[in-house]
């Protein structure tokens, strides 16, 4: 069975794609000693990756955004006011490369959410700020994204999702030393 489509090797449908279990069981049977342990942890994590990338584009689509914009927007929200950073402290907290905010600016500035100005005392330096346009945007989009998440993980209780946050917390924290890459973006981001 593909664990994608949830069909069979003989091209039927089956009633279900595999679970990270039937995975594991089966590369366990085809290949003994295979290590299966990441299996339960990483294939639910690209799972819930994809589930949660495709509700949060939807959501953005329907507020008109796209996910590099309301990326821009919130860093710039949440450096509090004057709500103004530079373009290198933007792609520092966005975890993108110089020319990623570059382009990511020039677009907010076209659509009226972001003013660019040169810095003071440094050349080169560029200062990005919210316009009224932008706040307001960012505002109205946010509770919109992170209500629509809330909903998403309530599932969970409270102490379930404090325990679950720590876990993930570890686990990221140790992947990114061991591959030696704490530059961490969003899913399908590069």
């Amino acid at each position: 069975m593909d664990a994608t489509t949830g069909a069979h090797q003989d091209g039927t449908a089956g009633d279900r794609p595999d679970t990270a279990a039937d995975i594991a069981a089966a590369w366990e049977r085809e290949r003994p000693g295979t290590p299966v342990s990441s299996i339960g942890i990483v294939t639910p994590l690209w799972q819930l990756a994809k589930l949660f990338g495709d509700d949060r584009r939807r959501a953005l689509a329907d507020a008109g955004l796209d996910a590099a914009t309301l990326d821009l927007l919130s860093v710039l929200r949440r450096g509090g006011p004057p709500y103004t950073l530079s373009t290198r402290e933007l792609g520092r907290r966005s975890l993108v490369t110089a020319g990623a905010i570059s382009q990511r600016v020039a677009r907010a500035e076209r659509e009226g959410l972001v003013e660019r100005r040169p810095g003071a005392g440094r050349p080169r330096t560029v200062q990005v700020s919210l316009t009224p346009a932008g706040h307001e945007l960012v505002e109205s989009t946010v509770d919109r994204v992170l209500g629509r998440e809330a909903e998403l993980i309530g599932g969970l209780g409270p102490e379930q999702q404090r325990l679950l946050t720590g876990l993930l917390g570890a686990l990221l924290a140790d992947v990114q030393r061991r591959l030696g890459d704490d530059g961490v973006s969003h899913v399908g981001h590069e």
